[in-house]
């Protein structure tokens, strides 16, 4: 998310553009990670070609982020590392059951850099410059093949030549997501301006979406026992469609918008929070992986940064400031 880039003569400066290509990296390429492992884990047993080709994307993936991680020590905004975007304080437990569970093996060693990581100062090392150049570069032709294979995943599946347990429609999502990347890294490398309300407004339609499509993925993967769960989130469901079907009418002012989407977000994230270590304790009956509700739980952070960051950009007094980092309910 660009914002309050301090362009001047039309290009976005070297430190502007340090700092968001490592907090643009650090989210999105453990998330497309995460979205080759899921892939890999939802083949059968007669698709292990498929499964090795999505567990090659993981381990691609997985160096680039090593590379970002070294790259962002010092030279990251703070707001990311606060946010819960990057690892949560239970990203390290829910990989290491997934591992378990999964058979699959995870580099948590990177989840324990990124919580150690440190926050640049007020300028960055403008040394790396050309290294996060690079790797922009090598993230966008990576993803760019990601985006294939998924694309190929999908048509299979609706044209009745492949089964696997993951929805039509999160393949669809995941997809959409990995263009968002390719998108922004794009922008970053052309060091462009954009227009921050067009930019708030396509941010908050695409991550409704996802909100809303999360929602539904948690009301069809959790046992048909747990009606309460399930109702929850089939309510979360509806109000994200709302809220973007509101953004696109654009009958209410922004900032209106943004603060009602804060509310709407905090509480999701809330639910999300709540539902991993309900999961970690195996206290939710699901078919949820451990690591899927973290996933879904960093994608929550990510928006509300967004959205405080939008909230400021528009003068709202309810910033979520101390509310960004991660607040487990207790549950024992």
């Amino acid at each position: 998310m660009l914002f309050n880039s301090g362009i001047t003569d039309g290009l976005l400066p070297t430190n502007v553009f340090i700092r968001q290509s490592l907090n643009l990296n650090l989210f999105f390429l453990r998330i497309m990670k995460e979205h080759s492992f899921f892939l890999a884990a939802g083949f059968l047993s007669k698709d292990e070609a498929l499964s090795q080709q999505a567990i090659h994307f993981m381990n691609s993936f997985n160096a680039l982020l090593t590379e970002a991680i070294l790259l962002a020590n010092g030279n990251v905004d703070s707001a990311v590392l606060c946010s819960g975007e990057v690892a949560t304080n239970m990203t390290l437990r829910a990989e290491q059951k997934t591992q378990g569970l999964g058979g699959v093996p995870l580099d948590t060693s990177l989840t324990v850099q990124e919580l150690r990581l440190v926050p640049a100062a007020e300028n960055v090392n403008p040394a790396i410059e050309g290294n996060v150049q690079s790797l922009n570069e090598r993230a966008i032709v990576l993803t760019r093949e990601l985006v294939k294979f998924k694309t190929q995943v999908l048509d299979a599946m609706l044209s009745g030549r492949l089964f696997t347990f993951n929805f039509p429609l999160l393949i669809v999502h995941i997809r959409r997501e990995a263009l968002l990347f390719i998108e922004q890294l794009r922008l970053l490398q052309r060091r462009g301006s954009i227009d921050l309300t067009q930019e708030v407004i396509c941010q908050k339609v695409f991550w409704d979406l996802q909100m809303a499509e999360h929602a539904q993925f948690i009301a069809h993967l959790l046992d048909p026992t747990e009606a309460a769960l399930i109702d929850q989130a089939n309510n979360f469901a509806r109000l994200f469609f709302n809220l973007r079907a509101q953004t696109e009418s654009g009958a209410n002012p922004l900032g209106q918008l943004i603060g009602q989407e804060i509310a709407a977000t905090s509480n999701l994230r809330n639910f999300k929070a709540t539902a991993e270590e309900l999961i970690l304790a195996n206290r939710i009956k699901s078919i949820i992986f451990p690591l899927l509700a973290d996933h879904l739980l960093r994608e929550a952070n990510h928006f509300l940064r967004i959205l405080d960051t939008s909230g400021r950009i528009f003068g709202l007094k309810n910033e979520l400031s101390g509310q960004l980092k991660i607040r487990t309910p207790s549950l024992f």
